[in-house]
């Protein structure tokens, strides 16, 4: 995996503990806050990042999702953890990824050939926009969040 690969999983993995941390002193009340456009609830829309998240990790490495909107809510401690294993094993997974590295997934019904890249792409592309319509219920809401975006990734302090 190359050093953009990298950066950019690294990202979204940020991204997804960066909005659970704003969500985490919400209560259940703001929790089920919505918006017209978006996914559903903040607490559904988290839910569904994070086990679309685990099953594109399942088209990667064959890894069965532990999270499934199906569940009851965990929590958005619960979800935390959730979001550091999936963020590890996307990354994981894009190490090992060659070029031609395909497989064959559902879509919609119909068994496609698809390359795994970009599997990982629609990874990341399926967290930024939850994470997106996320924030739009907290702004709606006069909510405060920290701003999620690459240049705040880029220009945060080091670990």
């Amino acid at each position: 995996m190359d050093d953009i690969w990298r950066d950019a999983l690294l990202y979204n993995r940020w991204a997804n503990l960066q909005i659970l941390d704003d969500c985490s002193a919400l209560d259940e009340e703001q929790l089920r806050l919505a918006t017209p456009g978006a996914y559903g609830s903040i607490a559904d829309m988290l839910q569904h990042l994070l086990s679309a998240e685990q099953r594109y990790v399942k088209r990667l490495t064959g890894t069965e999702p532990a999270l499934n909107e199906k569940h009851a809510f965990p929590g958005v401690d619960g979800l935390k953890e959730h979001a550091r294993r999936s963020g590890d094993a996307l990354l994981k997974a894009a190490e090992t990824l060659e070029a031609d590295d395909s497989t064959e997934v559902d879509y919609d019904g119909t068994k496609v050939k698809l390359r795994k890249s970009l599997i990982v792409v629609q990874a990341i592309h399926h967290g930024n926009d939850h994470r997106t319509q996320v924030g739009m219920v907290l702004e709606g809401n006069s909510i405060p969040h920290q701003e999620i975006d690459v240049w705040h990734y880029g220009l945060r302090p080091p670990c």
